[in-house]
């Protein structure tokens, strides 16, 4: 077993300043060039380390942008109220400011288009970001069931899908940004979900 601390076998240990610098250029390229045209030379400059530094923390760029994405997820979200309805709205709040962050309706779009020729990178995005949040979606409502809030049949993947949906429909319909989607979506959800009497 090798001591990375030493220096020796495995190497030096990894900076966390070089991993944060490089996932916040890599962040603020996505947002201003958007994916197709950043590049990893780019992130190099901005983070001011070699692009070899890079391929040894990350293989490709889709692996870069991804870490990123996943690393700010949910960063500036409140803690868990324990109140279904807040914590729902508190991440549907915290998924639109980051996809306005980075542009990331246009990354979207990117890995859509792009899925027959460079498909790592819609499964990292799904890996990373959006079956993480959906996660987070769940276990909420999980617990309204289990607290008797919500129907014991309701079919939560369905439910988690409905919540983000709006999102995408209002955005397309160039309805984004409309205030209060988040508290909209959560109620109408919610109200199809009540147990009688709840």
């Amino acid at each position: 077993m090798h001591d990375t601390n030493t220096g020796k076998g495995a190497g030096r240990p990894r900076s966390a300043e070089k991993d944060t610098a490089i996932l916040q250029a890599a962040l603020e390229l996505l947002a201003s060039h958007g994916y197709t045209r950043m590049s990893l030379s780019q992130v190099a400059a901005a983070a001011q380390v070699s692009k070899s530094t890079i391929h040894l923390r990350w293989k490709t760029k889709a692996d870069l942008v991804t870490a990123a994405l996943e690393a700010m997820r949910m960063v500036d979200a409140p803690p868990a109220s324990g109140n279904t309805r807040t914590d729902l709205v508190a991440i549907l709040e915290d998924f639109a400011a980051t996809v306005r962050r980075v542009r990331g309706m246009a990354l979207i779009g990117t890995c859509l288009a792009e899925e027959a020729h460079t498909p790592d990178l819609l499964a990292l995005l799904r890996e990373r970001t959006v079956l993480p949040r959906r996660a987070l979606l769940r276990q909420v409502l999980e617990r309204a069931r289990d607290l008797g809030e919500i129907r014991d049949d309701a079919d939560l993947e369905a439910t988690v899908s409905a919540l983000l949906g709006p999102f995408y429909a209002d955005y397309m319909a160039g309805r984004g940004d409309s205030p209060g989607w988040a508290g909209q979506a959560v109620d109408l959800v919610l109200a199809g979900l009540r147990t009688p009497g709840a």
